[in-house]
């Protein structure tokens, strides 16, 4: 977001610097050819006098541009200025035969150039002024005199056509390709920045996820030269416990996605992982799993995978006792408004609706609880299935939220 930002930030920069140096030289070029027409080519009404005015407006606009800093705004009057100059000038050195007429193309050019789509207003616009200047010459409607003397004709059209030439080719196109150009090199250095930042998101996950492992590890080489059952079931549970956020970790940095990951793929992973670290290979668990093409982003999917560690490891632990047979359902869907609802539970002996996670000395309930609160949800137990079967309400965290410890 900060990128897109920036890019936006240094697009509205360029276009405001290629305003300020048209809007000079278009300035100054005007009253050269305002200066030219009056003592030089013996035109000595309206139209240097027009030249003069747009001059002297022109420059007001790009010093209030300064001011101001409203782009369309300077946008708007800029072409404004430019179309009713280029219309008068035209009107009064010949109508639809002055080769001043093709300044109104260019102003047109520079119309789509500085205001993208309102170009076609303005199209439209010298379409409807070109016509109104034929029509004029053809129905004489409003007569007017050519200011333009007869010996000075051929200079005047020639000098047209040049500053038509140089306005396009020699400000407005090379700007542009500068414009262009610096645009390009800032989109390609901010790309760069992204892959850079990709990489190392990628690498921290990577390192996370190898640390959370090597924890997991000790975990397990500690429960080895511990003989108390207890103490190695909770040493256990204490390993499943990282294995579920590495999972996550794992999952970020193998994707494109570095932020969110398919949740279905790490529900089914985690699951078929406990089953058979509790249960062993060799099992009579079934596993229904049924969640659609849903990702999350890490605030949320790692609450809510140690959730689903909890309530599975309670289930296989509790619920489908020794070797017998048992299902596990998990099922996570998302509402309308925004709103997730997982289902999870499973078929076996349950526990009594008298122990509840105030009362309770069982970690596995207390976090459960604990963790439906962190995402900011709700969790009830389903009174109307067989076994324990919980489910919890949910929204996702935002970025800009910070997770609480859970208690």
């Amino acid at each position: 977001m900060e990128n897109s930002r920036g890019q936006k930030q240094e697009r509205y920069e360029a276009k405001r610097t290629l305003t300020i140096k048209v809007g000079y030289w278009a300035s100054f070029l005007t009253l050269v050819f305002a200066a030219i027409c009056m003592f030089l080519l013996d035109i000595t009404t309206i139209v240097p006098y027009c030249f003069l005015g747009f001059s002297i407006a022109n420059l007001i606009n790009v010093l209030a541009l300064k001011k101001h800093n409203n782009l369309i705004l300077s946008f708007n009057l800029a072409t404004l200025l430019s179309l009713a100059t280029a219309l008068i000038v035209t009107w009064f050195t010949g109508g639809i035969e002055s080769p001043f007429i093709f300044v109104l193309a260019i102003v047109v050019f520079a119309g789509y150039a500085t205001t993208g789509p309102r170009g076609k207003l303005y199209l439209y616009l010298s379409v409807a002024l070109i016509l109104l200047v034929y029509s004029n010459d053809v129905l004489k409607f409003l007569p007017v005199n050519n200011a333009v003397p007869e010996t000075s004709s051929a200079t005047f059209a020639l000098l047209s056509i040049l500053l038509s030439v140089y306005l396009m080719g020699g400000v407005l196109a090379k700007n542009l390709l500068k414009a262009h150009i610096d645009l390009y090199k800032s989109k390609m250095e901010t790309e760069q920045q992204i892959k850079e930042k990709e990489t190392l998101l990628r690498e921290v996950h990577h390192r996370v996820k190898n640390n959370l492992q090597t924890v997991s590890s000790l975990l397990s080489l500690q429960s080895r030269s511990v003989e108390d059952p207890k103490m190695k079931s909770l040493l256990k549970s204490s390993q499943n416990r990282v294995i579920s956020m590495a999972m996550v970790h794992e999952m970020l940095y193998m994707r494109e996605d570095l932020s969110r990951i398919e949740y279905k793929t790490y529900v089914q992973e985690l699951s078929e992982y406990l089953v058979r670290s509790v249960k062993g290979a060799e099992n009579k668990v079934k596993l229904n799993i049924d969640i659609p093409d849903i990702k999350l982003g890490i605030d949320t999917a790692i609450p809510l995978g140690l959730l689903i560690n909890e309530a599975l490891t309670n289930a296989l632990k509790y619920g489908i006792r020794e070797d017998n047979e048992g299902e596990i359902n998990i099922a996570l869907k998302k509402e309308a408004d925004e709103d997730y609802i997982l289902n999870i539970g499973d078929n076996g002996v349950g526990f009594s609706n008298q122990v509840d996670h105030k009362t309770t000395r069982s970690l596995g309930l207390k976090l459960i609880h604990n963790l439906a609160r962190q995402l900011k949800g709700t969790i009830t137990r389903d009174e109307s299935k067989v076994g324990t079967n919980y489910i919890v309400k949910f929204r996702e965290i935002g970025q800009q939220q910070h997770l609480n410890p859970v208690a």
